[in-house]
């Protein structure tokens, strides 16, 4: 992350040296215009109340400000540049909000993969300057900033199969987690459609999605996209996404078309993405930018409709104002919004149907195989989810291989989740799975990067549990798997370091271990060292951080955290871990 701004501060300042040379040479004088757009601050403030309202049931996205606030910093100054390289007058406003906050609803890269970040900023700011087109007698930006670099960006990680240098399908997954937020989204959309009459496109968008999740259910007996009819992030994208009014068509029919095309496309995208292996999540963007090519012939569609259907329109109808039809169309919103909501088509998770994998089980007894494959992937949701019954089942299911593709290594890791959370017969499955041919699965998914598995084939080691007790292996493998980014790992291996577990203590090992997989999102390794800084024999002790670390795991999950955030010193009695038996 250090390395990441401290690129991007060297880029910037490098850019600004050179235009200062070719300034000075030049007798230009360059100046700003502040021009507080009101699309901008309207849109920055509904952007901001979706995160206020998402981050209180997915704290990562508080401890994530300041990444927002340095890309905001970075997105104006590069602007800038760029903007008086070609001109002599910026214009300042509150455009880079919207931009970044809209970007990161649906995309952010990783700590360590933070540098891409910033370069997909870059590539907003130099499309939106140099992909223009005339427009109404002026020139104007092709493309949706935000949707550009987004698309950009997912089309190379799907390209790369680098999806988990991201944490998109974690954003996707979380969105869900607030339980009125299809409300929420709605009432901030209702918002956006008053003042800038896009209410036609979120209308048809949803529309569309209404009518193709109701044919298909109706034709397969399945629900397309599993847990929803409409995913929350896809809900999100039809409101703050694609509605922007400089890259959007202007007609009122142009509008009906575009928006229907981002509904049908956003359902048709799902399917395909399926189909290649790609994560799913990528949907809602892949379609924008090219609707925003279609913009132009849309609104001479509409306009020469508009032409050819009046006579026709009998003399007495009223002419509405733009404003007024608007109105109209939001009160059809609304009422289609109500519909939705008290049909539960906008149920989601575990109040949906497709949400409970006993439907899907059923469906794949029946001879669906499509089905068998969904009953898996619903499974694998709740097992990150930690429901340990569900990582047995999941086990169970892949090692069997009778209704699905054997996938031996996952279901050794599912076997080890599951006893992690001391899930019933779990401990015993992921034993006898060693015995049996686990330790080879384990060691060649190890081998080939998976984290997972080296953490799991470390724990076997560590315990002697169907395989025998090497405390040297044990460390080896939770040290590879912490390399892999296995984040467990590397609190594991912490508690190698304080124990002398296959290697010699070493406190500030441990210490240094513990916060990699506290950075790493790791509930457990944040209580640990919180517990660590509290102590004085240690000689390591800062009552601060480990209050912090304690709030940190509390965010994470861990209650007892919660309990003693705001008095560590209640930590300092606690007893050094123990290895965990796998």
């Amino acid at each position: 992350m250090a390395r990441a701004v401290g690129l991007a501060t060297a880029a910037l300042l490098t850019f600004f040296f050179v235009l200062l040379a070719r300034v000075k040479g030049s007798g230009r004088s360059l100046c700003y215009e502040f021009v507080p757009n009101k699309v901008h601050w309207v849109q920055m403030m509904m952007h901001s109340s979706i995160y206020a309202y998402w981050g209180w049931y997915w704290r990562e996205v508080y401890h994530s400000i300041p990444l927002f606030l340095a890309q905001i910093v970075f997105l104006y100054g590069l602007d800038m540049l760029v903007c008086w390289s070609r001109r002599d007058k910026w214009i300042l406003g509150f455009g880079p909000f919207p931009i970044v906050l809209s970007t990161n609803l649906f995309l952010t890269f990783r700590d360590q993969w933070f540098i891409l970040q910033f370069a997909m900023i870059a590539t907003i700011v130099l499309g939106k300057e140099f992909i223009r087109w005339k427009r109404e007698d002026r020139l104007a930006h092709i493309f949706n900033p935000s949707a550009f670099g987004l698309f950009i960006f997912s089309v190379a990680l799907i390209a790369t199969k680098s999806t988990s240098m991201s944490w998109g399908i974690e954003i996707a997954d979380t969105l869900h987690r607030p339980p009125h937020i299809y409300l929420e989204i709605f009432l901030v959309g209702l918002i956006v459609q008053g003042l800038f009459q896009v209410t036609l496109v979120t209308l048809f968008s949803a529309a569309a999605l209404f009518a193709s999740n109701l044919v298909y259910t109706g034709m397969t007996g399945d629900y397309y996209f599993i847990d929803s009819y409409i995913p929350v992030s896809v809900f999100l994208g039809l409101h703050l996404l694609v509605t922007d009014p400089a890259t959007s068509p202007r007609r009122p029919f142009a509008k009906i078309i575009f928006g229907t095309l981002y509904g049908v496309g956003v359902f048709g995208m799902y399917r395909l993405l399926s189909l290649v292996g790609a994560p799913e999540f990528y949907d809602k963007l892949l379609c924008v930018p090219i609707l925003n090519l279609s913009v132009r012939v849309l609104d001479r569609l509409s306009a020469a409709l508009a032409v050819t259907f009046r006579p026709m329109l009998p003399l007495h109808l009223p002419q509405w104002s733009k404003q007024k039809s608007n109105f109209a169309w939001m009160t059809v919103w609304v009422s289609l919004f109500i519909t939705m909501v008290s049909t539960g088509f906008l149920a989601k998770g575990k109040d949906h149907p497709g949400g409970n994998p006993e439907h899907w089980h059923q469906a794949c007894l029946q001879g669906n195989h499509k089905a068998c494959d969904t009953w898996v992937r619903t499974l694998n949701v709740n097992c990150q989810d930690d429901r340990g019954a569900d990582c047995v089942l999941l086990g169970t299911v892949l090692n069997e291989g009778r209704l699905v593709t054997r996938r031996a290594d996952l279901a050794g890791v599912a076997f080890g989740h599951g006893c992690d959370l001391q899930a019933a017969g779990a401990c015993d499955k992921l034993t006898a799975f060693a015995a049996a041919d686990g330790r080879a699965t384990f060691q060649n998914s190890c081998d080939h990067g998976d984290g997972a598995s080296c953490f799991v084939l470390g724990s076997l080691y560590s315990s002697g549990s169907g395989v025998p007790k090497d405390d040297a292996r044990a460390f080896a493998l939770f040290g590879r798997s912490c390399d892999l980014e296995w984040w467990r790992g590397c609190g594991r291996l912490a508690v190698s370091y304080m124990v002398g577990q296959g290697t010699r203590p070493n406190p500030f090992l441990a210490i240094e271990n513990f916060e990699k997989g506290c950075q790493g999102s790791n509930a457990a390794s944040c209580f640990e060292v919180a517990k660590l800084y509290v102590r004085r024999n240690w000689g390591v002790q800062d009552r601060e951080l480990a209050r912090k670390r304690f709030r940190r795991a509390c965010d994470l999950g861990i209650r007892e955290a919660c309990q003693i955030a705001d008095a560590p010193t209640r930590a300092s009695n606690s007893k050094a871990p123990v290895p965990p038996t796998p």
